[in-house]
């Protein structure tokens, strides 16, 4: 008898962002001076008005179970923050409150897909989407949009990917990997495409919204009548520095929130009772916390772009929101250095890791392999570094 994983793990890609940040971390306990530019996780502490609300709930004896979506004074700042930032009206009852947006998205897609269902992926893409659409036995469906259309499909390239088997697109704005943010025009064409086919669920991962650089952050729900099939996920991870909390949320119709509400009743319950707590703080705080810090991205957004800009073989989009850069780099693929060959954007990672202390994630993991991902959640200092060495290294490729 042979013991081995089932299946469903046994197709289950590792994330490659995880990999490399550990393979960084690695590096670093051997005493090397690595930048690590690989993981999406802002540099700043958690605002002190949200920690100190956590402590409060410590003390106050939230230590118990609570309600599977979470507590209902969280979903009702939660609808709060919808209709003032968003202009969208919920109930607390179509709010799910979860261990991050990464399970809320997961909740999403268990709940709607059925074997063989195809869901639309834009590429690129956060690397756990086509993972998560394998775990629940459905078919990804990726719409290439490469650098030149800044990294959006169009609404014909949409139109074109929708089949009789079509459940669900998931679209992901401002975007991880690319920065790249739909502006509401956008939105709007690819909201009339799905207003023709309504049998398409639209999960809107809206998790970097607050780090937005041209305007106002805008939602595909607020189109004709998407909002009664999207379920926008969200969360405070990346507005709030608070990525280590684990805490996201899902405003969806209600029956999509009552189907998330029973699969989670079975395989996590609630999440965290002191981060719902603190997760209130965040939502019904002052907010010159999450404005500060998107001015610092911006920043550092300006910085990385200059730097990358000059480095010869790079071509960059500058992006309009998250804390990404993403630059094609099909000019160092097949160039080689001491013998070693660069076949893919993954070996130019490695080669950037190994020989430039500098971490980093190769674009296939994101369907884009002529691309590379470089986060700029991390000191100015540190990015001027780090881009000091990329351009060191790759000008050693031949």
């Amino acid at each position: 008898m042979s013991l081995q994983v089932s299946d469903r793990i046994a197709n289950l890609s590792a994330s490659e962002t995880l990999a490399m940040s550990q393979k960084s971390t690695e590096l670093k306990a051997q005493g090397i001076d690595v930048i690590n530019l690989s993981v999406g996780e802002p540099d700043f502490n958690t605002p002190q008005h949200i920690k100190d609300a956590a402590k409060k709930a410590i003390d106050d004896n939230f230590s118990f179970y609570t309600p599977v979506p979470g507590y209902l004074s969280l979903r009702k700042a939660i609808c709060e923050k919808l209709k003032k930032e968003n202009n969208l009206e919920y109930k607390p009852e179509q709010i799910v409150c979860s261990g991050g947006a990464k399970q809320s998205v997961c909740n999403a897609l268990m709940c709607i897909v059925n074997p063989g269902d195809e869901v639309i992926i834009p590429a690129p893409y956060w690397v756990s989407y086509v993972e998560m659409v394998k775990l629940s036995e459905g078919k990804s469906v990726i719409i290439s949009a490469g650098i030149d259309q800044n990294f959006k499909i169009t609404a014909a390239q949409l139109e074109a990917a929708i089949t009789p088997k079509t459940k669900a697109i998931i679209l992901c704005s401002p975007s991880n990997p690319t920065g790249s943010v739909y502006s509401k025009d956008e939105l709007k064409a690819l909201a009339d495409v799905l207003e023709k086919h309504s049998n398409v669920i639209i999960i809107a991962d809206e998790i970097y919204e607050h780090i937005n650089y041209i305007g106002k952050h805008e939602s595909i729900a607020q189109f004709g009548t998407l909002k009664e099939r999207t379920a926008i996920v969200n969360g405070v991870s990346k507005a709030y520095a608070m990525t280590g909390w684990r805490l996201g949320w899902m405003a969806a119709p209600q029956w999509l929130a009552s189907a998330c509400n029973k699969l989670q009743g079975q395989y996590t319950s609630g999440a965290s009772s002191i981060a719902q707590k603190a997760a209130e703080a965040a939502y019904t705080g002052d907010q010159t916390c999450v404005e500060d810090m998107r001015k610092a991205f911006e920043r550092r957004k300006e910085l990385v772009y200059k730097l990358a800009s000059e480095i010869e073989g790079f071509k960059v989009s500058k992006p309009d929101g998250a804390f990404y850069l993403f630059p094609n780099c099909s000019y160092f693929l097949g160039k080689s250095y001491n013998g070693k060959t660069i076949e893919t954007s993954a070996d130019l990672a490695m080669f950037l890791l190994e020989e430039g202390h500098v971490a980093c994630v190769g674009g296939a993991a994101f369907g884009a392999p002529d691309c590379i991902r470089f986060s700029y959640a991390t000191a100015d200092e540190l990015l001027i570094e780090a881009f000091r060495r990329i351009k060191e290294t790759l000008a050693k490729l031949k």
